[in-house]
């Protein structure tokens, strides 16, 4: 048997206190996985790369495979990854953010140049589809953090000609223009630059990715795009109580956007017994940047130690399958999709490990009652259709 056979066959034992039982991809789901388009909205391998291996290629080998990350070639084709948002993020603190997310899209630029067999860089939906037609992995490019603005539209402009697909409006940190989930606000959702920068995106055919932000801004985006919003790498607040997460009442008006909300997979943001208790992190990074804003190594040793005092749980699976089931009760199962956040978080739920996990997704949701076209949905046919139609929006505007 060959690796992609043993992936899709592998089953996971759930960790004590979960009694839902393994996942074990039947012949028949693993038929339609390979029929589908699975796309997922937030991969943050490009910084792994950064980070990890000094942005040298020469220093690790997609193609034979990389076991410290949790992504390679040999795991995404198990994995059947045929659309794959890269995240290009920097910390939100970056000193000179702007030309680092230049870099960011360089490293995306040349993990594309030096596997050409593999990935292909689209910006449109037809390019994807014809990258599909190639057995190729359709690559795009999402930007993670509107810090790297700069508090400047020329630069959203230069960051879409240099391929940017997204736009995150914020991370952790709450910015001039708009406020992050995870900080303390300043105008209340979107500043009137905020608002603009969200019409500059529609203008551009950008899409606008709400992962991150604010309740608040949420919904002020929501009052000013004329395209559908993504959640890249986001899930549903009333299943676990986390900043991160995705509300009801933002989950019913992007039912009627036409947007689409890309689960995460992260245990901290998933695991519902955790995720309020996790949320104390950002209150730590506040209280350290404050305190002790010369000095990184003391901030960084508070941090270690909260998390040491309250580690994350794995959970399983079935955990991200229930954000999944909610997000599709209040959005809609057409405005469903995945965004793992695979290479940017630290503990992921049993039976998810890596990027060759994606069939075991299909199984589950065969397993709780979706019907075969849901499931192309969910697992990226929605993506898709929001892409094409945010470009459609720009074109317009031309």
């Amino acid at each position: 048997m060959n690796l992609t056979a043993l992936l899709l066959a592998a089953a996971f034992a759930p960790p004590a206190g979960d009694d839902r039982g393994p996942i074990t991809v039947s012949p028949e789901a693993a038929a339609l996985h390979r029929t589908l388009l699975v796309a997922d909205g937030h991969n943050d391998l490009p910084w792994a790369i950064r980070t990890d291996f000094g942005s040298d290629f020469s220093k690790f080998d997609l193609a034979a495979g990389v076991p410290a990350l949790h992504t390679d070639i040999p795991r995404l084709r198990a994995g059947g990854v045929g659309l794959q948002f890269w995240s290009v993020y920097v910390p939100a603190a970056q000193q000179g953010a702007a030309t680092a997310v230049f870099e960011q899209i360089a490293i995306v630029n040349e993990m594309v140049r030096r596997h050409p067999e593999t990935f292909a860089l689209c910006r449109t939906a037809e390019e994807v589809e014809a990258a599909r037609a190639e057995g190729k992995i359709a690559s795009l490019i999402g930007m993670e953090g509107g810090h790297a603005l700069e508090n400047s539209i020329g630069l959203l402009t230069k960051f879409r000609e240099a391929g940017a697909a997204y736009l995150t409006l914020t991370h952790s940190a709450t910015l001039d223009w708009a406020d992050s989930a995870t900080d303390e606000p300043k105008s209340d959702g979107l500043s009137p630059f905020g608002v603009e920068v969200v019409r500059e995106m529609n203008r551009v055919g950008m899409l606008v990715d709400l992962s991150h932000v604010s309740a608040a801004t949420m919904h002020d985006a929501l009052d000013v795009t004329a395209a559908p919003v993504i959640f890249s790498h986001s899930s549903a607040r009333a299943v676990a109580n986390h900043p991160r997460n995705v509300p009801d009442d933002v989950l019913r008006r992007l039912r009627e956007n036409g947007g689409v909300v890309m689960a995460n997979f992260y245990s901290a943001f998933v695991v519902p017994e955790f995720a309020a208790e996790q949320a104390g992190i950002y209150e730590i990074r506040r209280q350290a940047a404050a305190q002790l804003p010369d000095d990184e190594a003391a901030r960084d040793r508070l941090e270690r130690d909260w998390r040491q005092e309250h580690p994350v749980r794995p959970g399983t699976i079935h955990d991200v399958l229930d954000h999944l089931d909610h997000l599709a009760k209040i959005a809609g199962p057409e405005h469903v999709g995945l965004g793992g956040d695979y290479d940017g978080v630290s503990t992921l739920p049993a039976g998810l490990e890596d990027v060759s996990a994606y069939p075991r997704l299909t199984q589950g949701l065969l397993d709780r009652g979706y019907s075969e076209d849901q499931i192309r949905g969910i697992m990226g046919e929605n993506a898709l259709r929001v892409l094409r139609a945010a470009l459609a929006v720009g074109e317009r505007a031309e």
